[in-house]
């Protein structure tokens, strides 16, 4: 009988090297992870090759290394770029008060007439009174509570009963105010501003006032004491907001963003629904 080998001892493990240490005057290689901060120039002088630039977006380059091209992907303009002013300004909005004012109460005064012949109504007497709403109540709306301008620092918006209009300030040429407040431009074109009426009797009584202020003696002098700070406040309405408009014409009709053409669109959002209630009504009255 054989008896088994002994096991044999095991290999003795392998003793690591130790690093081999630079020599004097010899660059060391920058540890694995840091950024190389040598210079792309002297790496091209030395022949030795450039590593690809690894830096993340937002990190500042250190002094003496080279800024990689800015690409049209990036959207911040470079330095001393310039960009198209825009209008940062809110809409001035003018109005009548009084239009308003008139317009609700007629509202209420024609739904009242018109839903009483819809519910106590027989006969064609109903549908008189729906085709005569939707007749009259778009136009109700359209010449008292539509009427609006605005304004900012790049055009004037008029808003009429049945048109739209857009006037950059650089094709405007005046505003006037006299029976009625109108805008012109340069290609002759002549808009009136049916949110801005003029009211003589008003006039008339600013001028009034205006006579008190200057404090004429009864020699025909004017007193040197005379308090004008107020007088644009008692000027006419009318007036004051087209001082108002002039004088923002003037300060914005040389701005890039304030130049175009006039744009103008119907209403037909207004049209439409009295045109037809004004068939339905014609249809109806022709029927008996």
């Amino acid at each position: 009988m054989t008896t088994p080998a002994p096991d044999a001892d095991p290999a003795p493990e392998p003793t690591p090297e130790p690093e081999p240490r630079p020599e004097p005057g010899t660059p060391s290689a920058p540890p694995e992870g840091t950024r190389d901060t040598e210079p792309k120039a002297a790496r091209a002088r030395a022949g030795r090759p450039t590593p690809p630039d690894t830096t993340p977006p937002g990190t500042d380059t250190p002094a003496g290394t080279d800024t990689p091209a800015r690409t049209s992907q990036d959207p911040t303009p470079p330095t001393g770029s310039t960009t198209p002013e825009t209008s940062t300004t809110p809409d001035r909005v003018f109005r009548s008060g009084g239009g308003i004012l008139g317009g609700g109460a007629l509202l209420i005064l024609v739904l009242w007439i018109g839903i009483d012949a819809l519910v106590r109504g027989t006969g064609h007497t109903p549908w008189l009174a729906l085709a005569g709403m939707l007749f009259a109540l778009p136009l109700i709306i359209a010449f008292s509570l539509r009427p609006a301008v605005y304004a900012n620092a790049d055009r004037l918006r008029i808003r009429n009963p049945f048109r739209t209009i857009v006037l950059p300030w650089g094709s405007v040429t005046d505003i006037r105010a006299t029976y009625s407040c109108e805008a012109f431009t340069r290609d002759h074109g002549k808009f009136q501003l049916w949110a801005v009426p003029v009211s003589l009797r008003q006039r008339k009584r600013a001028a009034r006032g205006q006579t008190r202020m200057a404090g004429a003696d009864p020699h025909g002098r004017t007193s040197v004491n005379v308090d004008t700070t107020d007088t644009e406040a008692r000027m006419a309405t009318a007036d004051r907001t087209t001082a108002d408009l002039r004088e923002l014409a003037e300060r914005s009709t040389t701005r890039p963003t304030a130049q175009g053409t006039p744009v103008i669109r119907w209403a037909y959002e207004v049209i439409a629904p009295s045109l037809a209630g004004l068939i339905v009504l014609l249809i109806l009255l022709s029927l008996g």
